[in-house]
Order: structure tokens, then sequence, then C-alpha cells
């Protein structure tokens, strides 16, 4: 057996994505253990930060809130997720997370089945607003 998929994989160890907002890690996923019906990752945001809204055309979501509090808008609708909390997000809903407290939180997410492509996986409905300047 390989270790490709056998392994710890730590959050610090992985890149963070920040085009959509916040820091995106995938942990676990086609290109870091192999895998091949979904992957899994955290999200860390700031207060006041968010990941701007996108739906997956061919993945359920699965999100768990480990540490501090946020607003998962679904279609519009504003559902508040607390530190011990979970929210099931259904193909093809369009969704965004905040970050409405006042501490830092983690959100750690599931996506499956795979998207047949990668670029087909995640599909942007609003522009990503960005922090600092230049």
């Amino acid at each position: 057996m390989s270790d490709l998929g056998t392994r710890p994989i730590a959050a610090a160890d992985v890149p963070a994505d920040r085009r959509r907002g916040g820091e995106l890690r995938v942990l676990l996923g086609p290109r870091t253990v192999g895998s091949t019906s979904g992957f899994l990752g955290v999200a860390t945001l700031a207060p006041g930060e968010r990941i701007a809204e996108h739906y997956h055309p061919y993945s359920e979501e699965f999100l768990y809130v480990a540490r501090g509090a946020i607003t998962v808008d679904l279609d519009d609708q504003p559902t508040a997720v607390s530190t011990g909390e979970a929210l099931f997000v259904p193909v093809n809903v369009r969704h965004r997370l905040r970050n409405t407290g006042s501490e830092p939180a983690e959100v750690v997410f599931h996506l499956g089945p795979l998207a047949p492509r990668p670029e087909l996986g995640h599909v942007d409905t609003e522009l990503v607003e960005q922090r600092g300047g230049s």
C-alpha cells in the first residue's frame, strides 16, 4: 500500500488560497492524497471577512464550525452557525460564509462527489472584496 493517503496532513503545511476571501486550505484531496470521492479542508476567517458567494454544480458541501461563529447565506437566507455546529449545503445552492463575530472563525469543509474536472466544481457568483490596499 502506498503512503500517499495514509499520512497526516497539517494545515500549516498547505499554502492558503485567498482568491475567494479568507484562507482556504484543502488538506485531503486529489492533489494531496489522491482522493477520488471528494475533498476536505479548513477555512479561516478573520472578523468581518467572508468567502464570496458561489455554488457547486456537482458537489454537496458539509460545514463544521470548529472555532468562532459564522453566518452562511444560503440562496440569500442567512443562517447562523456557531462552534460545534454543522451545516449541509446542497448541490447548486448559492452560499457565502461570513465571520460576523468578534473572533477568528475556523470552519472544516468537505465536498463530494468531485466534479468531472476541477474547473467545473466551483462557480463564482460575486466578486471577491480584497482587503488591504494598493
